[in-house]
């Protein structure tokens, strides 16, 4: 049994125990990304932000505080546009020293934000698959 998770959760589980409830945390949450790749040095396409596979528009991809990966929007809106299973916040996780070392998605749960209070959608909430097939057409 050990501490799981980027962000404490008050919770000690077993390594079995721990992946049922982050995957159901995730499937909840639609926290369903691929993790970002490694840098490769010869490869430069790690560079490019990452697209959406069904309408080809960028996402940025942060790990979540249950260790499982999500893809929001790029832009920030008030509370009041989005609704509340859509809504996430960015957080920084602190070192050693005052710089954060890493941002971490978290669902804004329990205490509703004010509605002028910025979140960060999901990209599934302003996803318009394309149908066109040009998302398929592009590299």
């Amino acid at each position: 049994m050990r501490d799981r998770g980027r962000i404490d959760l008050m919770a000690r589980l077993c390594e079995r125990c721990w992946n049922i409830l982050a995957n159901e945390m995730a499937r909840l949450d639609g926290a369903t990304a691929a993790p970002r790749a490694e840098p490769d040095p010869d490869d430069p396409s790690w560079i490019e932000p990452p697209t959406c596979p069904q309408c080809a528009m960028p996402v940025r991809v942060y790990p979540t505080n249950y260790d499982r990966w999500v893809s929001l929007a790029e832009v920030e809106l008030p509370a009041k546009d989005v609704p509340e299973p859509f809504r996430w916040r960015l957080t920084k996780l602190p070192g050693r020293s005052h710089v954060g070392i890493d941002v971490v998605a978290v669902r804004v749960r329990g205490l509703d934000p004010l509605p002028g209070e910025p979140v960060v959608p999901a990209h599934r909430m302003m996803c318009v698959p394309d149908t066109t097939g040009e998302a398929a057409d592009r590299p």
